[in-house]
């Protein structure tokens, strides 16, 4: 139980710290979404839809753009997606690691 808990501060206070780089991202995805929604003649709500699914790289194909312009700013926004979760998913690896050390002792596992 130790470990759960060392693991869950340790990854709230990463998600705060790289908090204003979560929202510059976030921000960047949403507002790429909705130029594009303005150009492919969607509705504010299917653009946001359209940006996050896009951004998260789940892609659901039930909402797609058709010009070039709007296609290239997809790629944009799934590589900004990218970054996002690549981020995630380092904080979650390196607090689970630290989590790890404190709380698992490794020779008594390898002499186990």
């Amino acid at each position: 139980m130790d470990y759960i808990v060392t693991f869950l501060r340790l990854f709230f206070i990463g998600s705060y710290l790289v908090l204003p780089l979560f929202i510059l991202l976030g921000t960047i995805a949403i507002a790429l979404g909705q130029v594009v929604g303005r150009i492919e003649g969607w509705t504010r709500y299917n653009a946001l839809y359209w940006s996050l699914i896009t951004a998260t790289t789940v892609g659901y194909g039930d909402i797609r753009p058709l010009q070039k312009s709007s296609k290239t700013l997809s790629i944009l926004i799934a590589f900004v997606g990218i970054m996002f979760t690549g981020i995630l998913v380092s904080i979650t690896l390196e607090t689970s690691a630290i989590a790890f050390r404190q709380h698992v002792d490794v020779e008594a596992l390898l002499n186990g």
